[in-house]
């Protein structure tokens, strides 16, 4: 067995695969750029190696410098985790021509398997079903128009070393797929370094099913049961649970079985993944194969109870499976949530900064733990007051759950969800809320184009309809009253004017351009000790008890005799007096008053905010890589005007209505903030 490895990556994989070196008594050595200086995975490891600058293909994606690191630090082997040079055949070729030991498959299983364009025509050879497409590079926009034409819209444009939803497109007219093919290879050459695209069929109404698989050097291969990967936004998965909710134990066992076989036909040794498109029938078709460890393997290890890192570091070291198919379990279900730095009421963009808090929920199973089971897990590569760099993908966290069935699992991520607490940037927690809570995931009735179909016009604060909306209002009288009763016993107050705590409210709900609810509430039956009183609103009876206090955040205790997890806090700055709680998604701003003082708040104005419509505006912190327009140019809606590249994605911005370019506020190769000027029109 190895007594040191380096991780050849960041965040949260990198730390994850540290856990399971630091169980096995392994030494691990780090690598980081000038932006991952102070990340979580250098403090981590055992020693940390300055590699490059902030961006990926000066730092993470150079093999000298990494492979110069193992050396220089005298390890054994090499761990690639996901993305950057994992699937790099010439990586793990040079590692291993180096005399270090790559913790993945071969270089030749990467080179048949990693390609997608490779594999397809592997599979095809094997005998495995393939979905129609052009298999070889396109050289052009225009000849990939031709191409699209024969195999007939709508088709997939995907970059042949692509992965993680970078450099794909789906084309559905002409028009798309010349504009598409552009984009895609631009994204591939910056994200890659391998422009070559091809393209497929697009097979409408698919579910994405993903078989794991592990060889050993002995040439045994077993599959690890499946991952239902379907619920996907812009091609990037955002919810994964195993087993699938969808396929019979027939498909499950011929998936598996053909994975198998196909990774045997490459000597597959290592973790891998073979990827489905499963059809409404259950007919399925190969679609490539992940020659690496997957975002979303704690799933697995949930329900098979394995350590997938410490079984790839003990294939690597040349030992064997200790299992056989009929020894991989399927126990109980299990769901991960992946917790992104992006904005999902502002169209999912990237919102980059300090995480000011940090709090997930508490743990109760553990990376490297695998004998832990029904609870909660979080993976993550981020701490409290941490910066999120723009340099890399927007992931913050893993969130897992296992229960013993499917609700269960369900029930358990949205309670683990309402208590997971970040601040300082945004994160798509609301939207997954909302997604646990649609009835047609509940029901297991869903494809990979379920969030287009129920997102059409992108995630609002409507789509989030909390269940009892009720319960938010008194939530905030009720913390409020307790605020105000722990005021009153502060000492030395001035006789007369001491804080009164009183029982009859008004809770103001603030809406948009002043349009305000209010609910008269009492609250009663307060005991200061137990933390309990009885909220009344809309001729109901909500009895709340809870030792939290508002700066607290996250808050939990029962509500008519159910637990709740929730969160509460002092909306500052932009409102010092409200309160913003929130609960399963759905999130109100509110300011708890006294009858008169709401009745004077409803006799004030209201300050509409300044016109800004002349002002192209940064929608998020990024780089300004092309400002498409000149000073005294007409655009017409729809016009390209800039481009924003933040978290390995390209943002196109267009206008919104006929105009002329006045002036050229930020220039070419300038980061910026967020709703930081662009450009002016006249």
């Amino acid at each position: 067995m190895f007594t040191k490895i380096l991780i050849a990556n960041r965040g949260e994989i990198a730390c994850r695969v540290i856990a399971t070196a630091k169980k096995m008594g392994i030494a691990t050595v780090a690598v980081y750029s000038d932006a991952d200086k102070e990340a979580r995975h250098v403090k981590l490891a055992d020693e940390a190696v300055h590699i490059g600058a902030a961006p990926s293909r000066e730092s993470y994606l150079q093999a000298d410098k990494i492979i110069a690191a193992a050396k220089q630090t005298g390890a054994q082997a090499v761990h690639p985790g996901y993305g950057f040079l994992s699937e790099n055949e010439d990586f793990a070729r040079r590692v291993e021509e180096e005399g270090i030991v790559f913790i993945g498959p071969k270089h030749y299983s990467i080179a048949a398997m990693g390609d997608k364009i490779a594999s397809k025509k592997l599979a095809g050879e094997a005998k495995v079903s393939t979905i129609p497409g052009h298999n070889e590079p396109i050289g052009s926009p225009e000849e990939a128009v031709q191409i699209a034409q024969k195999i007939g819209y709508p088709v997939m444009i995907k970059a042949s070393a692509g992965g993680g939803g970078k450099g794909l497109r789906v084309a559905f007219n002409d028009k798309e797929c010349f504009e598409g093919f552009t984009s895609c290879r631009n994204e591939a050459r910056n994200s890659f370094g391998d422009d070559r695209v091809f393209m497929e069929k697009f097979v409408q109404e698919p579910r994405h099913i993903e078989i794991q698989v592990l060889g050993d050097a002995h040439g045994n291969v077993v599959y690890l049961n499946e991952r239902e990967c379907s619920i996907q936004r812009r091609h990037q998965k955002v919810i994964e649970e195993a087993p699938s909710p969808f396929i019979s134990e027939a498909t499950r066992k011929a998936m598996g079985e053909q994975a198998v076989a196909l990774a045997k036909a490459v000597r597959y040794q290592s973790a891998g993944t073979v990827e489905f498109v499963v059809g409404k029938d259950q007919d399925f078709y190969f679609l490539e194969m992940n020659t690496r460890l997957q975002v979303e393997h704690p799933v697995t290890e949930c329900i098979t109870g394995l350590d997938l890192v410490e079984l790839m570091i003990r294939v690597a070291a040349g030992e064997k499976l200790p299992i056989a198919q009929a020894d991989v379990k399927r126990d109980g279900w299990a769901i991960e949530c992946r917790i992104n730095a992006e904005d999902p009421f502002r169209n999912f963009l990237p919102s980059t900064g300090r995480l000011v808090r940090f709090t997930p929920p508490q743990e109760t199973m553990f990376q490297a733990d695998t004998g832990r089971k029904y609870g909660v897990r979080v993976d993550t590569g981020v701490y409290e007051g941490g910066e999120i760099p723009m340099y890399y993908d927007s992931m913050i966290a893993k969130l897992i759950v296992h229960g013993t069935d499917r609700d269960d699992a369900i029930a358990k991520m949205r309670a683990a969800l309402n208590g997971f607490a970040i601040r300082g940037i945004n994160s798509n927690i609301p939207f997954q809320a909302a997604l646990l809570a649609h009835p047609k995931f509940v029901a297991g009735q869903f494809n990979t184009g379920f969030i287009a179909e129920h997102y059409t016009h992108g995630f609002v604060a409507e789509d989030v309809q909390h269940e009892d909306p009720d319960f938010l209002v008194a939530l905030a009288a009720y913390m409020y009253r307790r605020s105000r009763a722990r005021a009153s016993g502060i000492s030395g107050q001035l006789a007369g004017h001491e804080v009164q705590v009183g029982e009859e409210f008004v809770v103001v709900v603030l809406g948009q351009e002043g349009r305000n609810q209010y609910h008269d509430v009492s609250v009663t039956d307060f005991e200061n000790d137990s933390g309990s009183s009885v909220v009344h609103i809309h001729d109901k009876d909500y009895r709340i008890s809870s030792t939290a206090h508002l700066g607290s955040i996250r808050i939990q205790g029962a509500c008519n005799g159910q637990g709740f997890t929730a969160q509460i806090e002092r909306n500052r700055p932009k409102n010092p007096l409200g309160l913003r709680i929130v609960h399963n998604g759905a999130q109100i701003d509110a300011i708890v008053l006294t009858p008169r003082r709401a009745e004077l708040l409803k006799l004030m104005p209201y300050k509409a905010p300044p016109d800004l419509s002349r002002f192209l505006l940064s929608p998020m912190p990024g780089l300004l890589v092309d400002v498409a327009v000149q000073p005294g140019q007409k655009v017409q809606a729809g016009e390209k005007l800039a481009v924003i590249e933040a978290m390995k994605m390209e943002n196109i911005l267009f206008a919104a209505q006929d105009g002329v370019v006045n002036k050229i506020v930020a220039g070419k190769g300038e980061s910026l903030a967020v709703d930081q000027v662009i450009l002016e029109f006249a």
